[in-house]
């Protein structure tokens, strides 16, 4: 025998529960309905929230995927920025304009002239913050003249373009989480209730002898079989062997 195929798709879900729906609003005589009315309206009301928990979940998906373009290249400027005027401070302490101890404004060791780790969103938050405080320390405490090219006012804007950015991609991110999540939860009710279907209407056309044709009005609640290799065929020369038997008994 065949077996059943459960839906493992949203997509297929919804169409699964289309199809008990308008099955039942074909029919002439509700009590014909191969599966519980109070069933029925469940699946009204859960339909419409499921199908809008969907639409909202792609939206926020593909407005953060939309937004995460821009977000890189606020990210990508952000970096070069800060790292140039690491670099720039470093010059100018090898030209000695600036004395080794002024790192130490910045959060950096006096004695390395390595750029630090901009690799990840929160290093640059950190170095960015240090940096741009740093300068301003720095000349506060008359530790010399300001840095440029870049100055730290290009620093500063490029960096909070960034760190706005990055809290408006955050938010987008959890948006589209949230929703993905609420999909997840209908998604296992979706599931129950199309099991449920199923197995009303194949234990309402239990007594059809003909298994072809109890698959057919199986199929019409939107059941999906899937054959076994080999095994249409087999059912196919079953049912052709009994045609000649009822043929020869007549």
């Amino acid at each position: 025998m065949p077996y059943r195929r459960l839906p493992n798709t949203d997509a297929a879900r919804i169409r699964a529960l289309k199809a008990a729906l308008r099955k039942g609003e074909k029919l002439d005589d509700i009590n014909t309905l191969a599966y519980s009315f109070p069933l029925k309206q469940k699946i009204d009301i859960f339909l419409s929230k499921f199908e809008t928990a969907i639409t909202n979940s792609k939206a926020a998906r593909s407005k953060q995927i939309e937004n995460s373009q821009k977000f890189s290249e606020l990210t990508k400027k952000a970096r070069l920025y800060i790292s140039h005027f690491i670099q720039v401070l470093n010059f100018t302490i090898a030209r000695g304009e600036l004395k080794p101890q002024a790192r130490a404004f910045y959060g950096l060791d006096e004695d390395d002239s390595k750029v630090p780790s901009l690799l990840t969103e929160q290093e640059l938050i950190v170095w960015g913050e240090k940096i741009i405080n740093g300068e301003q320390e720095r000349i506060n405490n008359r530790g010399g003249n300001p840095i440029y090219s870049p100055a730290i006012a290009l620093v500063r804007v490029n960096y909070e373009n960034f760190k706005q950015g990055y809290e408006f991609q955050k938010r987008l991110q959890a948006n589209s989480a949230r929703f993905s999540s609420e999909v997840a939860q209908f998604r296992d009710e979706a599931d129950n209730l199309i099991v449920n279907i199923w197995n009303d209407v194949e234990t309402y056309f239990a007594g059809v002898k003909d298994e072809e044709e109890k698959r057919y009005m199986c199929e019409e609640y939107g059941l999906i079989y899937v054959f076994r290799r080999g095994e249409k065929e087999r059912l196919k020369r079953k049912k052709d062997a009994e045609d000649i038997t009822l043929k020869l008994d007549f």
